[in-house]
């Protein structure tokens, strides 16, 4: 169901926390005005929108445009998989198309003597958690051995790659950002 423009008004308004003789007060328009519009009992002028609008830091266009439905839950079948049996990895992309965000988590399953790629210094910030097993992680010429319940955290200034000297297989929830798999 599409909400009136008087209560988009009113939502906005509180999402920039005024009350409605403030918002009258930089629109230079009435408490008594912004309460009717508010509540649908009349409707501002095209002008008058665009004032009020302007003292809530929007404009006509985002006004209008209905927000795209954005998928916030991802379930099992969502999952977009790839592996190289040659370095032995398996990648989860659990949150599809997670390129176009401002991070990108995946789940790396390396098995025992696998490793990831290494990928190339960027400007960037990387996470990761060990979930199960223990990996080595190799930035620039230096390594560190992570374990269960352990986790990292770096600037991507220098090639890394992680590895599995173990003897069973090891998962790491490994997050970027911005995207970087």
């Amino acid at each position: 169901m599409d909400i009136g423009i008087g209560e988009k008004l009113k939502q906005l308004r509180l999402r920039n926390n005024l009350t409605q003789e403030e918002l009258a007060s930089r629109c230079e328009l009435s408490k008594g005005f912004i309460s009717q519009v508010e509540r649908g009992l009349t409707s501002p002028s095209i002008a008058t929108l665009v004032d009020i609008l302007e003292c809530l830091g929007s404009s006509l266009n985002e006004f209008f445009t209905d927000p795209v439905n954005v998928q916030m839950v991802y379930r099992q079948e969502d999952i977009y998989t790839a592996q190289d049996e040659e370095l032995g990895y398996k990648i989860n992309w659990i949150v599809p198309n997670a390129q176009k965000n401002t991070m990108e988590p995946i789940i790396v399953r390396l098995r025992t003597k696998g490793r990831t790629e290494e990928h190339k210094p960027y400007p960037g910030e990387v996470f990761g958690y060990v979930t199960a097993g223990t990996v080595t992680l190799h930035v620039g010429g230096k390594h560190w051995r992570v374990k269960k319940g352990d986790c990292f955290y770096f600037v991507a200034s220098e090639s890394y790659y992680l590895e599995n000297t173990a003897t069973q297989d090891a998962v790491v929830l490994w997050v970027t950002s911005p995207p970087n798999f």
